[in-house]
């Protein structure tokens, strides 16, 4: 963390880091790192769980009745799932920096209650014009939560603790995709309850739980480190310290001309958001057509909610492993193109499904959706580790998810109802996407590993004469940080 500590906390840093060389307790270290786990992971973990929910119950309430009841026609389900990245997309940034000022707490909760009474009114409508404004508005408030749980998370961990910690937050949105069939499952039996279809209470009863659950949220979720409530000082300068240790001299705590240039003109930056645009995709696409694929394999829908749960069970436990190697093994890059290729291999079976038995094509979603979650959230943690101060990780995180999550917008408009079931523009398409994806992660690690080359070689050391004012505020440019890849 890299903001003013009070003058015990700093007090405290000096002992820890003194020029004596004095090492950091590891038995310390380790009883804070577990009570960060504690207190940080499981109330976002949460949060992202509903938001996800909210997000893509959709795709449960559209074999449900959605469509039928609202008279939606032709391509009226992708413009209701297309209109909510609009939104989405435009406030990432915005919300990036409001919450940068604000504390976490306070505007992660206020905008889960909105988007809770947002869902509500999806379940209320009575017209597709009325669905495709809720939509609208729940893209409004979701579009903070996300980049703003990745900011919050990442000013707590050290690098390579950070993919092991981050999956276990993120695995929440794949779970979604099980726990949701599951609910929706259920929550279908109440349909006639009050003359209401059992799409209309996936909607009220999901966004009901959010709206309750957003309001207690807010005595729950943690705020900055320099305020965090659950720790004491000596805690808080320890865990500065070796964040501090982790960086070293590349912060970036002033956002001036400079500082913004440097931002906007890293090709980092526009590579991870290349990286998140290919991948994110395929994460859209299972969440919102996997019920619908599957109940166009003969199943009834209630038989597809319950198939689409292992799926996203072994989507978990694959992400979940994935992050653990790669943390231990120190390494981004390979791990990126495994799930790319296995994801592949899924898609060129369904492209090629004309002689394959239901089973097969089943099978394929098993390789496509888990493949898709190894990746997606590596490529988030990665670029978060390419770049370091305050508000360079703010603005680079929102970037990489709200001009990625174009990405979604071409998963919802790529499987087209009149191309239905074998759907060749949504696998090709989603196909293509990974590969943006993959080309990208290439050329980021070349780019990370040469200027790594360069830096060892003394090539970037000029900028601390050149830029001798502005040292402390080079973020990642400055020439003792190094890359990971």
């Amino acid at each position: 963390m890299e903001d003013t500590l009070g003058k015990h906390a700093d007090e405290k840093l000096e002992v820890i880091n003194d020029t004596a060389g004095t090492h950091i307790d590891p038995v310390a270290e380790k009883k804070l790192l577990r009570k960060c786990d504690l207190h940080v992971l499981p109330p976002l973990s949460i949060l992202f769980l509903l938001a996800f929910l909210d997000r893509t119950n959709i795709g449960n309430a559209k074999i449900q009745g959605l469509t039928k009841d609202l008279n939606m026609r032709q391509n009226d389900y992708n413009i209701a799932l297309f209109v909510f990245f609009i939104p989405y997309i435009l406030f990432e940034v915005p919300s990036n920096l409001i919450i940068k000022k604000l504390a976490p707490s306070t505007w992660l909760a206020a905008i889960m209650v909105l988007w809770g009474v947002s869902t509500i009114g999806m379940g209320l409508v009575n017209s597709f014009e009325g669905l495709v404004a809720m939509r609208v508005l729940l893209g409004l408030f979701e579009a903070g939560l996300f980049p703003g749980c990745v900011y919050l998370i990442s000013m707590y961990y050290k690098r390579h603790e950070l993919q092991w910690r981050f999956t276990l937050f993120f695995s929440m949105s794949i779970m979604a995709g099980a726990f949701g069939g599951l609910l929706a499952f259920a929550i279908a039996k109440m349909n006639g309850i009050r003359g209401y279809g059992g799409w209309r209470w996936i909607f009220i009863i999901e966004g009901l739980v959010t709206a309750v659950i957003g309001i207690v949220s807010k005595f729950w979720i943690t705020d900055w480190p320099e305020t965090a409530s659950f720790l004491n000082d000596d805690e808080r300068a320890l865990l500065i310290a070796r964040l501090s240790a982790d960086t070293g001299s590349a912060t970036m705590n002033r956002l001036d001309k400079r500082a913004t240039r440097r931002i906007f003109s890293d090709p980092k930056v526009w590579l991870g958001t290349l990286m998140y645009f290919g991948i994110v995709n395929t994460g859209y696409a299972g969440s919102f057509f996997v019920p619908t694929i599957i109940t166009e394999l003969g199943y009834t829908s209630a038989a597809a909610q319950v198939r689409s749960i292992p799926i996203f069970v072994v989507a978990t436990v694959t992400a979940i492993i994935s992050a653990y190697a790669t943390d231990r093994l120190r390494h981004r890059f390979g791990f990126c193109m495994l799930g790319l290729v296995v994801a592949s291999i899924g898609y060129i079976m369904l492209l090629a499904q004309k002689h394959l038995s239901v089973g097969v094509k089943y099978f394929a979603l098993f390789l496509i959706v888990p493949g898709g979650y190894i990746t997606q959230p590596i490529t988030l943690v990665w670029v978060s580790n390419l770049v370091s101060g305050h508000y360079k990780r703010s603005i680079t995180s929102a970037l990489q998810v709200g001009l990625g999550n174009i990405g979604g917008i071409v998963a919802s408009n790529v499987f087209l109802q009149s191309e239905s079931p074998k759907y060749p523009t949504g696998y090709g398409v989603s196909l293509g996407m990974l590969w943006i994806c993959g080309a990208s992660c290439v050329a980021m690690f070349f780019l990370v590993r040469k200027e790594n080359r360069a830096r060892d070689r003394g090539e970037r050391n000029h900028r601390l004469e050149d830029e001798v004012e502005h040292v402390d505020n080079l973020g990642d440019d400055h020439p003792h940080y190094r890359f990971t890849y």
